[in-house]
């Protein structure tokens, strides 16, 4: 199972991340927990400094920009 966190305080980017990366996931059918992380201690505990920001298996993948369904899918391996 591949674990997915989008950090983010909760802004309109965020959300659009959150959205981009749950229709990736259904998408392509695999298991995945997705995780949202909005406390900004936890956000800056995982080195990040620009949200949105998507990271997968606790690796970043991207910072301070929305990535597109396609991006995310591509990330995610398909």
């Amino acid at each position: 199972m591949v674990k997915i966190e989008v950090l983010g305080t909760g802004c309109m980017k965020c959300k659009r991340l959150m959205k981009n990366v749950e229709k990736a996931v259904s998408e392509l059918g695999i298991e995945a927990e997705v995780i949202k992380v909005e406390e900004l201690d936890a956000i800056l505990d995982k080195g990040v400094m620009l949200t949105p920001a998507l990271m997968v298996d606790d690796e970043l993948k991207v910072s301070g920009r929305v990535a597109d369904v396609k991006e995310i899918k591509e990330i995610l391996g398909a």
